[in-house]
């Protein structure tokens, strides 16, 4: 499970920059931008009211919770065939 930040999506919606948002919220552009590519280790809760105040949206609209997409299991090459079970050939 993996928390991503779409700041740009929020951006886009409201026609606003990366660059007016820091300016906005005092929030470096670097850290910004280390929020919208998943580089930033954690945000705290003055860098996120300080984001949605800007944005007049709220912390949920803000975190979202991506669920990882799982490999699908490996089936053995060597598989033992069931007694009683025909194995077709392709």
């Amino acid at each position: 499970m993996n928390i991503e930040i779409p700041l740009e999506r929020l951006l886009e919606r409201q026609g606003r920059s990366f660059y007016w948002l820091a300016k906005q919220t005092g929030v470096s552009y670097t850290t910004l931008w280390r929020l919208k590519s998943g580089k930033a280790l954690g945000i705290t809760f003055a860098t996120l009211a300080k984001i949605c105040d800007a944005l007049g949206c709220t912390p949920g609209d803000v975190l979202t919770i991506e669920q990882e997409k799982r490999k699908p299991e490996r089936t053995s090459s060597n598989t033992r065939r069931q007694p009683g079970v025909r194995q077709s050939r392709i």
